[in-house]
């Protein structure tokens, strides 16, 4: 949709679920510092946000804001703040994050000293992770609830049951987290839903026959029924590499190969013919210190093999959609 085609006023509570506006604060994973992954989630009808990862988070919002993706943002008239800055104090609820990895949370850590008092939603190994690693002290300071003392208690890790649905404080939402393998690290699948309908944006994931697990098959089972329904609106899923990557240096990544064989999967599971329009996201692309960069390669690979219907999106930081 167009940048800033959606009101993000409070809708009356009559007015039914229309899905869910995404903005990607950051579209690529691996070394492009300012543009790593983060993606601003909330219901059509609600104000409040979530996001799925914080790789980049205020350079993101710039940006976003600089494509008219936050116009229709009204900043209080007794606000301190900037738009960028009001989103992120203001309409950012809390951060789900799926792993530790640098790429997935630097975001966060940069932004804290200056962020408001928010949860953190996260598996407990995850959660102790990012404090041991990060907020400890020596990293950063310790703006967490948990680990060395100080603790500034700006965050509250909140931590996420496998399976168990959770109420996303301050928000329209709720989100269910799902175990995934990324070479020898757990990462996570968030499922996240508001009055019925559903969004599913995954951490990074190797496919299950090279991770020797059916983690991913696990997520499918999970929303197969709501694939079927309708209900599921949208996937944000990565594709890390192009398909001549060799299965041995993944590294718990997907190709659009491993990516196709693993959404037929799901179409099986939600009894075929399920996944016409689907929109995917295709998300955490490597930045190549090359000539070209791989988002060409990897999208026609994608609609080469997309036996499926599927609407591949590329994402560019600052896009934004809704999804209904």
């Amino acid at each position: 949709m167009a940048a800033a085609a959606a009101s993000l006023c409070l809708a009356p509570a009559a007015i039914a679920a229309d899905g869910f506006d995404v903005v990607a604060l950051g579209a690529l994973g691996g070394i492009q510092d300012g543009n790593l992954s983060a993606f601003l989630v909330r219901p059509r009808h609600d104000d409040n946000a979530v996001t799925c990862d914080a790789g980049s988070l205020v350079n993101g919002l710039r940006v976003a804001d600089e494509k008219g993706a936050l116009d229709d943002v009204t900043v209080p008239a007794d606000s301190p703040h900037s738009r960028v800055g009001h989103v992120l104090a203001s309409r950012i609820k809390g951060y789900l994050i799926s792993h530790a990895h640098l790429d997935h949370v630097a975001g966060l850590i940069i932004a804290s000293p200056d962020d408001s008092r928010k949860p953190i939603y996260a598996l407990p190994g995850v959660g102790a992770t990012l404090v041991e690693t990060y907020f400890n002290w020596r990293a950063w300071p310790n703006f967490t609830d948990r680990g060395t003392a100080p603790q500034l208690k700006k965050y509250t890790l909140e931590d996420l049951t496998p399976s168990v649905s959770t109420a996303i404080k301050g928000t329209a939402m709720t989100v269910t987290a799902f175990p995934l393998a990324h070479g020898g690290v757990d990462s996570t699948a968030f499922l996240i839903e508001s009055d019925g309908d559903a969004l599913l944006c995954f951490g990074d994931t190797g496919p299950d026959a090279v991770e020797k697990t059916t983690r991913m098959r696990d997520v499918w089972v999970a929303v197969a029924e709501r694939v079927k329904q309708r209900r599921l609106k949208a996937i944000v899923i990565e594709v890390s590499y192009a398909s001549d990557r060799p299965d041995n240096l993944l590294f718990g990544h997907l190709t659009p190969q491993w990516l196709l064989r693993s959404l037929r999967e799901l179409d099986q599971l939600a009894g075929g013919n399920a996944l016409k329009d689907l929109p995917v996201v295709i998300s955490h692309i490597k930045y190549a210190l090359t000539a070209e960069q791989p988002q060409k390669k990897i999208l026609a690979e994608l609609e080469a093999g997309n036996d499926l219907g599927v609407r591949f999106i590329m994402p560019q930081q600052g896009s934004r959609w809704h999804f209904k």
